[in-house]
Order: structure tokens, then C-alpha cells, then sequence
């Protein structure tokens, strides 16, 4: 998983409220349990005009002009800001691999669905929350300045604004730990590899039967 420590990137808008999982990664592209290759298929049912199903050619697809990540100064984008209760609906982890696949590491809203609040850290992507009155300032200094970039700063639990203004952020510490250090739930057990060999060497001594070792005195 890719560790994430300061963001400086540009913001594309997503703005209404309750957009669920089938709306980030519609039901048809659950399939694949690969982790890639989600991120054409990004908002599917808003970004296109047809619908789509897994394996299409999406270059050849109608795109809708009045979707924001179809629009030229949004290109690029890897910070997404977003409303209420992002990420509600059913608990599929292929809604996050479809975004960080897409090039978002940071998503900003009020608030988000617990699961895939979860899910995100999960996945090398960084949710924030901030306060509603904060995220109507971000939605408007957006609509009003192309490029419009923000600076997340994990570390010091801020993002900062194209003029200066800072808006801090809470954060679990051993989510905060494991998002820094790039570590997913198998990256945080091979931490404890050296104790988890050790605690297995001494049950091999005690109760081979256990490991299949046959022929040895029990001790």
C-alpha cells in the first residue's frame, strides 16, 4: 500500500450528498477482486451517458459533458471534495480501490459512511473530516479559481489553502501510524513476523502433532 505523508494536488468537485457505493463502483464491475483496473468504471452511471459493463472499450464511450471529472480543469485531479455521508450504501471495498485506481488519495467531506470511512485508510487513501460551514468555503474558493489546489499534511493533521488558511483534522493515531507508513492489515501483522515465529517455534517444540511433525518425543 502506498504511504501517505503531504499531499499537494488539484480538487475535483462531487458535490451532493449521500453518494453511495454503487454510485462510486456500480454492482456490474464487482467481479474482479483484483484491486486495479477500477478506475475508468469511476462514477460510471454519472460519467457516462451508456451503460457500462466490465470489459468495455470505455474510450469509445459517450462521455456526460456535465460531469465534473470529464471536465478539462478538473484533469488530474487527486483530492476530491465531497458532501454528507460519502460512501454510504453497501460496504464494498472495491468503491476505494476504484478511486485510489482513479488517482484520488484524499477525499474531504462533512462526513462519510463508517465502513467505507474504514475501507479508505485501508487502501492508502486519506478521508477528512472536516465541519460543513468549512466545506461550503472549499466548494465555493473551487467553482471560483481553475487549478484550484489544497495541501494535505497527514503528519501535522492540517490542509491548507491556496491562501494560507489552515483547517485542522482528527485522526486515529493507529490509523494515522498505518497510513504514513503505507501498512494494510497484512502489512501491520508482519510487523509482529519476528513474535509470531517465535510464539510458533515454541508450540512446535511443545505439540508437534499440531504442525504435522510426527515421530518426535513430546517434550
Amino acid at each position: 500500500m502506498k504511504s501517505f505523508t503531504v499531499l499537494e494536488g488539484l480538487v475535483a468537485p462531487m458535490d451532493r450528498a449521500n453518494v453511495d457505493t454503487d454510485m462510486i463502483i456500480p454492482k456490474q464491475f464487482l467481479k474482479s477482486i483484483k484491486r486495479s483496473g477500477f478506475g475508468p468504471n469511476l462514477f460510471d452511471e454519472m460519467r457516462y451517458l451508456d451503460e457500462g459493463q466490465p470489459g468495455q472499450d470505455n474510450s469509445q464511450r459517450p462521455l456526460n459533458p456535465d460531469f465534473p471529472l470529464n471536465q478539462k480543469r478538473y484533469q488530474g485531479a487527486s483530492i476530491l471534495l465531497a458532501r454528507e455521508n460519502f460512501g454510504c450504501g453497501s460496504s464494498r471495498e472495491h468503491a476505494p480501490w476504484a478511486l485510489e485506481d482513479y488517482g484520488f488519495r484524499c477525499i474531504v467531506a462533512p462526513s462519510f459512511a463508517d465502513i467505507f470511512y474504514n475501507n479508505c485508510f485501508k487502501n492508502g487513501i486519506l478521508p477528512v473530516v472536516l465541519t460543513p460551514e468549512q466545506v461550503d468555503q472549499l466548494f465555493t474558493e473551487l467553482y471560483a479559481e481553475q487549478g484550484y489546489q489544497l495541501k494535505v499534511d497527514l503528519e501535522q493533521q492540517q490542509l491548507q489553502t491556496p491562501e494560507g488558511e489552515v483547517f485542522r483534522f482528527e485522526v486515529d493515531p493507529a490509523r494515522k501510524h498505518c497510513l504514513l507508513q503505507g501498512l494494510d492489515d497484512i502489512g501491520v501483522t508482519l510487523e509482529s513476523a519476528e513474535a509470531i515465529r517465535s510464539f510458533e517455534q515454541r508450540w512446535r517444540q511443545r505439540s508437534p502433532w499440531l504442525f504435522g511433525v510426527l515421530g518426535q518425543e513430546q517434550r
